[in-house]
């Protein structure tokens, strides 16, 4: 099956947030797997930033005004449209990204969970509730929401689909408009979703795609927005978190990860090296939680290694818009030189190659074969620094408290997983990590689908959490509604200053015997 037609990304392309793309310049979008190109968009300018945030403003006015439930059901609607479209949305993805095909339905499963989670939690998350007042029968206490306005969504290359749309599913939900600057590899995905999304009913001005270079339409955004959502490197996070800071805007952003994972004696060693090449290889190792260090105690190590590199042997790399591979091919130039760079880094300072270790243009002209490393150090470059690639390494630990302290030895804290020889020990291990999420007995992609739950990072890993009650609330600003009755704080007619507030006192100290205080 080949790529979509031409036809299909021109009409794509026409849903870009630019008013007059004749008069813009243009960029081509190559199909990762041959290079050949597949359409263009067109670029956009400071000035069409500004035109989307005007329309955004006012479309989300009206929208805000709509109930919870109205809003979901706009998103009930697209979501079923993600299903009946599931196979073209795969195509476009894989086009884009060079993934295998179960790795582009990765990011149809993560859309389809967010907006059955935030659907069916936004009206209750979003309904003003009553809390106790200062002084009970004086004061009643009520904490509503508002939406933040317009957020700005800058998303990655990796998962487009997902990292795009999926991150602006709950700030839609919540009452916002939205401005998304879609990574300039991969516009197609974002707009192939956005394209649904107004099929299913949303206003076209209240989301925005709007391709454009970071250093342009980013930057523009981030100066715009009333707050924003990113996915990237940790470097480009703490400059935009510093935009932010200067405006005084919220921020939340999920970052860069080097994850471990952990595998005792008396783990399933069969599961464990057949799960693991999904955990290390999905998306070519180009995924923010999947796992670079392997820890694993010395008694079961060699046996582990073994049936390890036997499993990424037999996985399958090479082209398909079906599942007949395993693993695909990396994004770019850049990574592929990144992924080069580190193993020949490593293996010049004494690292052993024990799987892949080389490109393959063969194949097409961004493929490298899954690796596997032993005997890698904190000199080398893939010790420490993420690679985001098919790289992984394998380290002997005596105990799992020593895997314990060095899986924590880093300045990330993203992902993690374990795997031991009951769910009850692999517990006690993952509440011992720093990481923002860890999966027992499998690899990344559990954690990920619990959207009810927390997603993010510690460390240099991430500000801010996406899924569960807090991803969609940091879309919203809370507002605090307070109504005196009977008395307010001035001292009564008849009651001396003195008396009244060794009354108030008396009170105030009593409340302690009240239920929740």
């Amino acid at each position: 099956m080949p790529a979509p037609e031409a036809e299909v990304f021109a009409r794509l392309s026409a849903l870009a947030a630019i008013d007059t793309p004749d008069a813009r310049a243009t960029k081509t979008i190559t199909e990762t797997f041959t290079g050949q190109p597949l359409g263009t968009v067109p670029v956009g300018t400071v000035e069409d930033v500004t035109a989307a945030f005007g329309r955004a403003e006012a479309a989300q006015a009206r929208w805000a005004a709509r109930s919870a439930k109205e809003r979901a059901a706009v998103l009930e609607r697209y979501r079923a449209l993600v299903i009946a479209q599931r196979e073209f949305l795969m195509d476009v993805i894989q086009a884009e990204t060079g993934k295998a095909r179960w790795a582009a339905q990765e990011e149809i499963m993560g859309l389809m969970f967010a907006v059955r989670y935030f659907a069916k939690a936004a009206p209750g998350l979003l309904e003003p509730h009553t809390v106790p007042g200062a002084f009970p029968v004086l004061n009643r206490t009520s904490v509503r929401t508002q939406p933040k306005g317009v957020v700005g969504v800058i998303a990655p290359w990796n998962y487009p689909a997902l990292l795009s749309i999926g991150d602006s599913i709950p700030a839609l939900l919540a009452g916002n408009a939205v401005v998304v600057k879609p990574d300039s590899q991969t516009p197609f995905s974002a707009l192939a979703n956005a394209e649904l999304l107004y099929q299913a009913g949303l206003p076209r001005d209240l989301l925005a795609v709007l391709p454009g270079p970071g250093t342009v339409v980013g930057t523009a955004i981030v100066d715009a927005c009333d707050y924003l959502m990113f996915t990237g490197s940790s470097a480009t996070g703490r400059a935009l978190a510093q935009q932010c800071g200067r405006r005084l805007i919220g921020f939340s952003a999920e970052l860069g990860g080097k994850n471990p994972m952990i595998v005792t004696k008396g783990a399933n060693l069969d599961k464990v090296a057949k799960a693991a090449v999904r955990a290390c290889f999905s998306n070519a190792g180009q995924l923010c939680i999947s796992i670079e260090r392997l820890y694993v105690e010395r008694s079961v190590v060699a046996e582990f290694t073994d049936k390890f590199v036997a499993a990424v042997a037999a996985a399958k790399l090479g082209i398909a818009y079906d599942y007949s591979t395993d693993i695909g091919s990396l994004i770019s130039e850049a990574q592929l030189e990144t992924v080069t760079k580190h193993v020949a880094d490593a293996t010049s300072k004494g690292a052993k190659v024990l799987a892949g270790g080389k490109p393959r243009p063969d194949l097409g002209p961004l493929f490298f074969e899954p690796t596997v490393l032993t005997d890698v150090t904190d000199e080398m470059e893939c010790g420490r620094d993420e690679t985001f690639g098919p790289l992984v390494s394998i380290y002997p630990v005596d105990t799992v408290e020593e895997a314990i302290t060095l899986a924590n030895d880093t300045e990330y804290g993203l992902n993690a997983s374990v795997w031991a020889a009951s769910a009850s020990e692999g517990e006690r291990i993952a509440q011992q990590l720093h990481a923002g999420t860890v999966c027992v007995d499998e690899g990344y992609a559990p954690a990920w689908g619990s959207t009810a739950a927390p997603m993010g990072g510690m460390g240099t890993s991430g500000v801010g959490r996406r899924h569960g009650p807090d991803g969609l609330l940091k879309f919203t600003e809370p507002q605090t509604v307070v109504v005196t009755r009977l008395l307010n704080l001035d001292a009564p007619a008849l009651i001396s200053q003195d008396k009244w507030q060794r009354l108030l006192m008396t009170l105030a100290r009593s409340l302690r015997f009240l239920p929740g205080r």
